[in-house]
């Protein structure tokens, strides 16, 4: 299985240092958070606000960075973080035109940085507003996605839709939703992405889901409801490697931390040494 890491895990260094590192431990690809990208020499700073700012020679600046740690840039998540005047629910028209604007941006700097896929989590730029009803907002935001399919399709970039659980948000709360609107959008550039700690929150056990969804996953994100990374919580990992090896996934497996807990480096070897674990058992 092709594992990869998430790169804001070393986002208390240069993105070369981080590269080099997650290298080092042995992950094959590196995940962006478009936030954290800078001049690859850069000491960690201020978040980027707009993708946009980043220039053509800084995007190919960080491609060769990677290149040169020996890492795939598989895509980009945190997509919509920390970002202003961006909802994919909004009945707004100008909030979803410019949405629809961002969203092209963020698949052409995919394409640009070499990647692949585009997470789409960012419940804060997704959850329903007062007033706005699940439906309304599922055809609001199907809208927004169709509208965007063109660019995505013609640079081969897959947007992975993330389901997230009732405590981040209350829009594509499970897989079978994350589905349904995939299916409403209508592209093969409109996929499903799943993640553990989401999982976890619905219920089914997640062998099950994966192997209910095969025909749909681009992506999928290692981690455990505690923040930390795989098998460091109460959720085992091994029945996960085994489901997603018996459904034929092929594509990569990425650790997303949010406690960063015993150290930052320490979380990662952790997560690469688990995961080799479940997969060699599976």
């Amino acid at each position: 299985m092709k594992l990869a890491l998430c790169n804001e895990t070393f986002h208390d260094r240069s993105l070369r240092e981080g590269f080099r590192l997650a290298a080092e431990i042995g992950y094959t690809g590196i995940e962006l958070a478009p936030l954290t990208l800078a001049d690859p020499d850069a000491p960690p700073g201020p978040h980027l606000a707009d993708v946009r700012l980043l220039s053509p020679a800084l995007r190919a600046a960080i491609r060769t960075a990677a290149d040169d740690a020996g890492l795939d840039v598989i895509g980009l998540h945190w997509i919509m973080a920390m970002t202003e005047g961006l909802h994919l629910t909004s009945p707004d028209p100008a909030v979803g035109a410019a949405t629809a604007d961002y969203l092209r941006a963020l698949a052409e700097l995919c394409a640009d940085v070499g990647g692949r896929v585009l997470v789409l989590g960012s419940p804060q730029q997704r959850n329903l507003l007062p007033g706005v009803s699940l439906e309304q907002g599922t055809e609001v935001a199907a809208d927004v996605l169709r509208e965007v399919m063109p660019t995505f399709e013609r640079l081969e970039i897959t947007l992975a839709l993330e389901p997230l659980g009732p405590a981040e948000g209350d829009f594509l709360n499970t897989a079978a939703e994350g589905v349904a609107l995939a299916e409403r959008v209508g592209s093969p550039a409109c996929r499903l992405h799943l993640d553990v700690k989401a999982m976890s929150s619905e219920g089914t056990p997640i062998p099950e889901i994966i192997r209910a969804n095969r025909d749909h996953l681009a992506h999928f994100h290692a981690n455990d409801p505690n923040l930390l990374g795989p098998d460091m919580g109460e959720v085992q990992f091994p029945p996960i490697a085994a489901a997603l090896q018996e459904v034929g996934y092929d594509g990569w497996v990425s650790v997303e931390a949010f406690r960063y807990e015993p150290s930052r480096e320490e979380l990662a070897r952790i997560s690469y040494a688990n995961l080799q674990k479940a997969f060699a058992t599976a």
